[in-house]
């Protein structure tokens, strides 16, 4: 068995986003063909009300993928659409921007915890103008897998783990993205096969990680090579609680202007033309 390298660790920084929510950006930005399929990963968590309390009043997106998962708390969703949604503990929303979408994510909250996770997925070129889609799945739906040392809700892809195929909610065609919440007990190990030549990221949010030669801790990702199993393993006396993210390079040039993420700057214009014209979403 072969085990994936190491190519790079990165610390999530602090951020403001929206209307001054404070997270923290683990990627997103500088280079994103690094990690491509995927375009950014925020955790946003806070038991402090005013580091969150302004949320993202509306604002569009084009050309990709957004998906939220909340450990705890609660945010509605709304959109140009007409859609309206709570996300509460243990929700994901995975919503395609496509062509266009004008939304809003709001906490219905003004106390106690707020913690959770937002990724951006590319689409090919083929999809970027694919019709906006959305939807809200309450936690009791998403599959949740008990293995040997470990529990993990998968919330898209499927791979083996100790010889039992794992399935998530999602899959998506082209960039087949595998986004699964792993919590691995303290001495256990897990090996995830996953196919060569896939973007891989593990990002540790509680706990140390012992995976491909270094010690990943809390509030840190690594970004691995493109061959051999990943294996990760906890050698603290605690639980240990990780995301990983794997999916297919497009190997598309990608061009990003904040909320807009398309192949090309003349595309990025046009997106440009089309909100400040009102005709982002239109059919």
């Amino acid at each position: 068995m072969s085990i994936r390298k190491p190519l790079e660790r990165i610390i999530a920084r602090p951020a403001s986003d929206g209307a001054g929510v404070k997270l923290l950006r683990v990627f997103g930005g500088a280079q994103p063909e690094r990690f491509d399929p995927f375009l950014m990963l925020d955790e946003f968590g806070s038991a402090e009300a005013s580091d969150y309390i302004g949320g993202f009043p509306p604002h569009p997106h084009r050309g990709f993928e957004t998906i939220t998962y909340m450990l705890r708390g609660k945010m509605e969703h709304r959109d140009h659409m007409g859609n309206v949604g709570l996300l509460q503990d243990g929700d994901v929303q995975w919503m395609t921007a496509g062509r266009g979408v004008i939304h809003s994510e709001m906490p219905r909250q003004t106390e106690g915890q707020m913690r959770g996770f937002q990724v951006w997925l590319n689409l090919p070129a083929s999809s970027k103008m694919t019709p906006a889609h959305y939807e809200d799945v309450p936690g009791a739906k998403l599959p949740v897998y008990q293995v040997p040392g470990a529990r993990i809700t998968a919330i898209a892809g499927t791979a083996q783990v100790a010889g039992e195929t794992l399935s998530g909610y999602f899959e998506r065609p082209d960039t087949l993205p595998l986004y699964w919440d792993v919590h691995l007990q303290a001495g256990a190990e897990l090996t995830l096969p996953l196919p060569e030549g896939f973007t891989v990221l593990v990002y540790a949010y509680e706990g140390v990680l012992d995976l491909a030669e270094t010690q990943l801790k809390r509030q840190q990702l690594l970004r691995l090579g493109g061959e051999g199993d990943l294996v990760v393993a906890n050698r603290s006396g605690e639980e240990a609680r990780f995301l990983v993210l794997a999916g297919k390079p497009l190997k598309e040039p990608i061009v990003q202007y904040g909320p807009f993420v398309m192949n090309t700057h003349e595309e990025i214009e046009q997106a440009l033309t089309d909100y400040r014209n009102g005709t982002l979403t239109a059919a």
